[in-house]
């Protein structure tokens, strides 16, 4: 399916591109978050006359996602969790939870934005978690998983 992105996305192309996708992929997650359009003849017509807004809209993003990576610079998240036998936890560490920990420190996080490659944290220790603010920005924090 042919689509114009309406803001950079990560691993496909900037604002204003119209690239190929597959057609799950865009019905399913690119055209309900608004991140593309249709590329048809109107469509098109449409997104030239607002070009000027939507760079304004993306720079504007891109400024406040760098100024919240600001807040994030060297920040350690410490988390108390019960755990058993050999540092093991009684479930994990989530990014529901590492979300919730920057927000009580006052860093708006949301769950989406964090990204575990490694997948929950199961075992006490510590880890380093990327946290993603944008097509463009990335922090990366420390994750303390101590036992209470």
């Amino acid at each position: 399916m042919n689509v114009i992105l309406m803001e950079r996305v990560t691993n496909l192309g900037d604002l204003g591109e119209e690239v190929v996708v597959r057609n799950g992929y865009a019905r399913n997650f690119l055209l309900p978050q608004g991140k593309v359009v249709r590329a048809t003849e109107k469509n098109r017509e449409v997104f030239e006359a607002q070009r000027s807004e939507l760079e304004a809209s993306a720079v504007e993003r891109l400024s406040e996602a760098e100024q919240r990576a600001h807040r994030l610079e060297d920040c350690s998240v410490t988390i108390v969790v019960r755990t058993g036998e050999e540092g093991k936890l009684y479930g994990s560490v989530g990014t529901v939870e590492i979300a919730q920990a920057l927000s009580d420190m006052g860093i708006e996080v949301r769950k989406s934005e964090v990204i575990m490659s490694e997948g929950a944290i199961r075992i006490t220790g510590e880890y380093e978690v990327d946290i993603h603010l944008h097509a463009d920005v990335t922090r990366s924090i420390n994750v303390a998983v101590v036992a209470e």
